[in-house]
């Protein structure tokens, strides 16, 4: 009998990790506390049907997101993609596996522990190295796909999956897109409106602001509009990635309109003064957002507004984001005849900070800089 799509996926995983079938066995025992038989992952691999309630197990055990197994069925060409794009593996395997097989069997932590975790990162991306949220991450992603049955874990999943897919450039389309394409899902199934106009803003500003995968970028930002019309965060990220595009592909006027109709948005939506998170947009930060695309368009005036103000009102907490904005005067510089100068501004603002707070979109901003040059 040929394989379903999902057997054949199983056992693809299963072989790339080095596992015999045997080791599967084991490994789902261990996480399930239940008997499997070798005779099992036999059948499930050669076109036997694999019961929907072992399929959180066998996604912690070969370490890729729930939602890779139960897309299996529905073509063979995709579900392969997406398990080679999604796999949860920047640390060890072993580390991944511990982890996940450590919380299983304390039962996971709870709802509310989840959301205190999520508070939690997003307070600590604004400081944390792009390597250091990623090994994180990965660990609590793994524990987390066990759990999306409870009320309230698609919206948790969905957060974190869109953080998770900001510590990938935006160039590498294939992981950081298939990424935001997850968490967006995600937030479909928590059936919060809020939260899916959230997760597509927020991938169409970071995507945006890297000046990659604009495609994705406008596809995400028009999806969040669409949603709803009522003023957010969501929104205003969307509008904001989306005027971003539109200045990268040189539509001044469109990148224009959209800064002003995100400003109106801001207006009605702006976090408090002193949220410091990734969820969260204060003044500052809305000025952070408007410092690069006035730079991008050549409005230095402007330009240079938008970085005072942002300066005035940037936690001494966040060195990061001074960065951004010394590296913004960098591409000025280069845009405007003075490329050596440029990179040199560029470059030594980035040299200043601690290689260990380093984000992806900060080098990716050096690469623009030299490009413009």
């Amino acid at each position: 009998m040929p394989s379903t799509p999902i057997g054949a996926l199983i056992k693809e995983l299963r072989v790339a990790l080095g596992m015999s079938q045997n080791d599967l066995v084991a490994r789902l025992e261990e996480v399930t506390g239940q008997t499997f038989r070798r005779t099992d992952i036999s059948r499930w691999e050669n076109g036997g049907r694999t019961p929907k309630k072992w399929l959180p197990a066998m996604a912690t055990v070969l370490q890729v997101p729930l939602t890779t197994l139960e897309m299996a069925d529905v073509d063979r060409r995709s579900f392969l993609t997406t398990a080679a794009a999604t796999a949860i593996a920047p640390g060890t395997a072993a580390d991944l596996l511990h982890h996940g097989f450590a919380s299983a069997l304390r039962s996971g932590p709870s709802v509310d522990d989840w959301q205190d975790r999520l508070v939690t990162y997003g307070r600590d991306y604004m400081s944390a190295g792009a390597a250091e949220i990623q090994r994180r991450l990965a660990g609590d992603l793994v524990v987390l796909q066990q759990q999306l049955e409870r009320p309230g874990m698609w919206d948790v999943a969905a957060k974190l999956a869109t953080l998770y897919a900001k510590t990938f450039p935006g160039s590498d389309g294939a992981r950081a897109g298939n990424w935001y394409r997850v968490a967006a899902t995600m937030a479909d199934r928590s059936e919060d409106v809020t939260a899916r106009v959230w997760v597509r803003g927020r991938a169409a500003i970071a995507l945006g602001y890297e000046g990659a995968s604009l495609a994705v970028a406008d596809q995400m930002a028009d999806q969040a509009l669409a949603l709803s019309p009522r003023p957010s965060l969501g929104r205003l990220n969307a509008l904001m990635g989306k005027a971003h595009t539109a200045a990268i592909r040189g539509d001044r006027r469109g990148a224009l309109t959209l800064m002003d109709e995100g400003w109106r948005v801001f207006e009605k939506a702006a976090s408090p003064a002193n949220e410091s998170s990734d969820y969260a947009v204060p003044e500052w930060r809305m000025n952070v957002f408007c410092s690069l695309l006035l730079a991008r368009l050549g409005e230095e005036r402007r330009a240079l507004e938008a970085q005072e103000q942002a300066g005035r009102l940037l936690p001494d907490s966040l060195p990061r984001f001074r960065t951004h904005l010394e590296m913004h005067k960098g591409l000025m510089l280069a845009q405007s005849g003075d490329r050596a100068g440029g990179i040199a501004y560029a470059r030594s603002a980035l040299d200043a900070l601690p290689p260990e707070k380093h984000s992806l979109t900060l080098r990716l901003l050096m690469a623009e800089v030299e490009a413009d040059a």
